[in-house]
């Protein structure tokens, strides 16, 4: 950036609060909403243990007796996420994030109904699908909601709560599971209302989140960028708790303008013959933003960040993992199904609680410390896994130790992914894009997520049984590459505003002469640049009479 937005920056910066707990405390206003908005993460984890209940394997065994249906019966969750994700991309920008997640709580909760009620594998399949466009959609409106609430000091944090919501959802229905399947006894007696009880139980946080959403604040960028610039400064001014003229609210408000006119001043520029409005317009204008993605270098460095840190989150294998648990600990020699569900409830447990503490030091530490040393003990703990497996995957009765610490390895990767790679990178890829396509940004890294993610659910159970401990070596082998990519090619993103972003992914170098000018003038006009300099505000443009992007 340049001229007074450079000194913007630097003034919002002295005007900052905490990071950390103590600035989650100072902003619980936005922290609870944040919380709020994050309860669509606790709808995830509860079929890993249908998969494996005896009930469920009676209705379905058509479908769960051979490894590629049921890789599909997992995997297509995430195939009907990412046709969400691509979805959500236009609606976050067009319906607002708010009513985008009410939209994506609807679809997720038709869904669930249906799989609640099957009879036939093809009602899961189905089922499964519908709700995964739900999941997909929260998985990306939500982040996006937080970031653009968040002020940047907290910004990781607030993100990272979808996260510690998912693993919070995960850690209880895999313990529900394991009460549930004691329903009618865990063998041929087993009532089928073990395994729909659970799946049920997942429109409970969704229907409150649904409604309960309503009562929430639109995100202040997206009013900007519908230009109702006074409902975006008291929403600023309550989630902040200050008056709405103290320097830090002008100062945050004017930036999030000056971005949005920037860009809307450029587009009018490259494209004149599509600023009037219509819908034909506006659709070719969203195909550009998405072209210039790839046209663009500084934005396409975000896309190949953001949809590479996605595609290395899911080949991790922590999905395999989640998935697969029971599966993968009676091939680490646990005998029995509540042996296998008590395992894989701990993996629920440890996973939730390694992710508080990105919740609370994420905006201290930094985006890529914390990704770096996660990826290098899940590579470890995949590759001790590995040996092990090797050594006695023929043996596991005579070396239950041998069993038990493989298991240990297993919790250890857990917890890895857990404080890193679990929240950061949706942190990281909530966070990269401008303002005028930061919903058109997102939705691509989160449909790699989603994407990979359907292709790990796929391809585990035919790797298991066909590669055995060199699945563990695969796992590990990218764990230790996305470290790698992390440390060599994404730059720290922590403190900086979403509107700061720029100056990191190099658009000093990428705009020329006249966009610095164009700029500076924005900055001066709309009297960011006064608050900068720490004088007395200017005369803040209004645009009521254009027509709305």
């Amino acid at each position: 950036m340049a001229g007074g937005v450079d000194f913007a920056l630097d003034r919002r910066r002295a005007l900052a609060g905490k990071s950390g707990w103590v600035g989650l405390v100072h902003n619980r206003r936005v922290f609870l909403i944040a919380v709020f908005a994050s309860l669509g993460g606790l709808n995830q984890g509860v079929f890993s243990g249908v998969l494996s209940m005896k009930s469920f394997e009676d209705r379905m065994a058509s479908a769960v007796d051979h490894s590629g249906t049921k890789g599909w019966l997992v995997a297509i969750l995430e195939l009907g996420a990412w046709f969400g994700v691509l979805c959500t991309g236009y609606l976050a920008d067009r319906l607002s994030r708010k009513y985008t997640i009410v939209l994506a709580v609807i679809v997720f909760c038709i869904g669930v109904v249906v799989q609640t009620s099957a009879y036939q594998p093809s009602s899961i399949y189905g089922g499964r699908f519908i709700t995964g466009m739900g999941v997909g959609s929260l998985s990306m409106a939500v982040p996006l909601y937080n970031a653009e609430l968040a002020p940047p000091e907290v910004r990781g944090s607030l993100v990272a709560l979808q996260q510690l919501a998912i693993t919070f959802g995960i850690m209880v229905s895999f313990w529900i599971d394991y009460g549930t399947n004691y329903i009618g006894g865990t063998g041929a007696s087993q009532s089928e209302a073990a395994w729909r009880i659970p799946l049920a139980l997942q429109l409970v946080p969704a229907l409150i989140l649904g409604v309960g959403i309503l009562f929430m604040p639109f995100s202040p960028r997206w009013l900007v960028n519908q230009q109702r610039e006074d409902e975006a400064l008291q929403v600023l001014s309550r989630a902040r708790g200050l008056p709405p003229d103290s320097d830090l609210v002008q100062i945050e408000f004017l930036e999030i303008k000056a971005q949005y006119l920037f860009e809307k001043e450029t587009s009018a520029l490259k494209f004149p013959q599509y600023q009037d409005g219509t819908s034909r317009s506006n659709f070719l204008l969203g195909v550009y933003d998405y072209l210039s993605l790839l046209r663009t270098p500084t934005l396409l460095r975000r896309v190949l960040v953001g949809s590479l840190t996605m595609f290395f989150q899911q080949w991790t294998g922590v999905n395999a993992i989640l998935y697969y648990a029971p599966s993968i600990f009676t091939d680490l020699g646990l005998t029995g199904n509540t042996t296998n569900l008590l395992a894989t409830g701990v993996v629920g447990i440890v996973m939730f609680l390694a992710t508080i503490p990105a919740v609370l030091y994420v905006d201290k530490v930094g985006r890529k410390p914390v990704l770096v040393s996660g990826a290098l003990i899940m590579a470890a703990c995949h590759l001790i896994v590995a040996v092990l497996t090797g050594l006695y995957h023929n043996s596991w009765g005579s070396h239950t130790t041998a069993g038990w610490v493989a298991c240990v390895f297993v919790w250890i990767f857990s917890i890895a992914f857990g404080y890193s790679w679990g929240p950061c990178c949706w942190i990281l890829v909530a966070e990269i894009w401008p303002l005028s396509i930061r919903g058109k940004g997102l939705s691509i890294a989160a449909s790699s997520n989603w994407m990979n993610n359907f292709i790990v659910g796929e391809v585990t159970p035919t790797m298991m049984t066909h590669l055995g401990f060199g699945t563990f070596v695969f796992f590990g082998a990218f764990s230790l590459m996305g470290g790698i990519f992390v440390l060599l090619f994404v730059p720290e993103t922590k403190g900086l505003t979403l509107e700061e972003m720029d100056a990191v992914f190099g658009d000093r170098e990428g705009l020329g002469v006249a966009d610095q000018e164009r700029q500076t003038e924005i900055a001066n006009r709309i009297g960011l640049t006064a608050y900068a300099e720490g004088g007395d505000k200017g005369s803040p443009e209004h645009y009521e009479d254009e027509p709305k992007a």
